[in-house]
């Protein structure tokens, strides 16, 4: 598989965007280093070869930080990995910006109330950060927990979307 990369300047810093073939988000985040961003997947699934380019997503990441807090919604990912954690993912795009789940919350969601390390892995592993909103998802007691791009843009997105909603 090949891939392209795409770098844009967003008012949380250099967002970087790979893409397959078919335009499908694989990997995302707030770094401008792509090398970053293609480790977020497994080396399994890492394509043979990256090449910078223009991708669809950009558009989507431009709406979104111009105030289209949808935008992200209909950009199509790419991910491997179980049954669970396509489920998870899947309902990580479920969350409504602004309305934010805890851990618990999510696990139950997922029909595992208990599960909540199950969920809480299921974000860690969520490659195509923003476009499968994992930023939406806090701890127990309301504080930010972990987010792989750092809790400072972390709260800037769950700022942005609570001003939005």
């Amino acid at each position: 598989m090949n891939a392209i990369v795409q770098t844009v300047a967003t008012p949380d810093g250099p967002f970087t965007i790979l893409v397959d073939e078919q335009q499908r988000v694989l990997a995302s985040g707030w770094t401008g280093d792509r090398d970053v961003v293609v480790a977020r997947i497994a080396a399994a699934a890492r394509p043979a070869q990256v090449r910078a380019g223009r991708t669809e997503a950009a558009q989507a990441v431009a709406a979104y930080y111009a105030g289209d807090l949808a935008a992200i919604d209909a950009v199509p990912v790419a991910q491997r990995g179980t049954a669970l954690q396509h489920a998870g993912w899947a309902a990580l795009r479920g969350i409504d910006p602004g309305t934010p789940l805890t851990y618990t919350s999510f696990a139950a969601a997922l029909g595992s109330p208990r599960a909540v390390r199950a969920a809480a892995s299921i974000c860690a592993r969520n490659a195509p950060a923003l476009f499968v909103p994992c930023h939406r998802v806090l701890r127990s007691d309301g504080t930010l927990g972990g987010f792989a791009w750092g809790l400072d843009v972390k709260r800037s997105l769950l700022d942005r979307e609570a001003a939005g909603a």
